[in-house]
């Protein structure tokens, strides 16, 4: 249920929103609205990373929001009521003595709830929306494709994800989906919505602090870039052993490590100007890249 109403003025803004699953953990809403904004305009849901910084990821997509229309969304899960990976990246699915939480509590559906109060407050109607996810966000945009589906977003990428929960019922969540009280027919509507897996190929360094580190992450690979590359090899393997499709992709972003803003920018080309990633120079790369 939605308890908030949200009408974001023109420009840059950062509104509270109380869900009302939730209504001891107030969120803040990031949002760039650009002047020509209409409500049938596309939307882009942002979902940050480790450092819970929306307002810095709804800003790097502030140039694509003015040239294309764009609405920017970025729902911001503050440590102070979402702690650690298991308040933001693992959406509350397990409780503190391991249990798995009941499904109404999952933080998953909270971005739809957000774009019902957007809908409230008479900013959108009916736009074709997507959604990207970098680092930790990664992690919560590819769970929240497996536990509440793909409906709602014409397009999804999990990007520089830290590590993966395999599509698999035979590993507990977060390896896998055991555990969730999900079954068959939701395993194979996940592996048949079309995920992007969005991977920089300089994202490879081993000895980074927030690197997932846990033996699940290191049976996955050395590094986020070789991470990415096991969770397609998994799920094709996966697909074929169930005789059902699997419509993921992974793209490279060549030259580019883990930059939440380059990263950012290449999503931002490859859905609105062509298919077209930018060379890494044109992306731009940081010497503190955000995460």
């Amino acid at each position: 249920m939605t308890t908030t109403t949200l009408n974001p003025p023109l420009g840059r803004s950062t509104l509270p929103f109380v869900d009302g699953r939730h209504p001891d953990r107030p969120l803040a809403v990031n949002v760039y609205r650009p002047v020509r904004h209409q409500p049938n305009d596309p939307v882009i849901v942002v979902q940050h990373g480790m450092m819970r910084n929306g307002d810095d990821y709804r800003d790097f997509w502030i140039d694509a929001a003015e040239k294309h229309g764009l609405l920017i969304v970025a729902p911001t899960f503050p440590n102070e009521h979402f702690p650690k990976a298991e308040g933001y990246n693992n959406g509350l699915l397990v409780t503190d003595d391991g249990a798995i939480a009941p499904r109404e509590q999952w933080l998953y559906a909270v971005p739809e709830r957000v774009l019902d109060a957007l809908r409230a407050g008479g900013v959108i109607e009916r736009p074709v929306i997507r959604i990207f996810g970098h680092s930790a966000g990664g992690q919560f945009v590819h769970r929240m494709l497996a536990t509440e589906g793909g409906a709602l977003f014409t397009a999804a990428m999990a990007a520089n994800s830290g590590w993966y929960t395999l599509p698999t019922l035979e590993r507990r969540f977060p390896e896998g989906l055991g555990g969730a009280g999900l079954d068959r027919d939701a395993l194979v509507r996940w592996l048949a919505y079309p995920m992007i897996i969005f991977a920089g190929d300089r994202d490879i360094v081993t000895d980074d602090p927030n690197l997932p580190a846990q033996a699940e992450a290191l049976a996955q690979g050395p590094h986020r870039y070789g991470r990415a590359h096991f969770m397609l090899d998994f799920a094709r393997t996966e697909a074929s052993r169930l005789r059902v499709p699997c419509n993921w992709q992974l793209i490279t972003v060549g030259g580019i490590g883990h930059d939440g803003a380059a990263m950012s920018r290449a999503a931002a080309a490859y859905w609105f100007e062509g298919g077209r990633i930018p060379p890494a120079e044109e992306l731009g790369r940081q010497a503190e890249p955000v995460l």
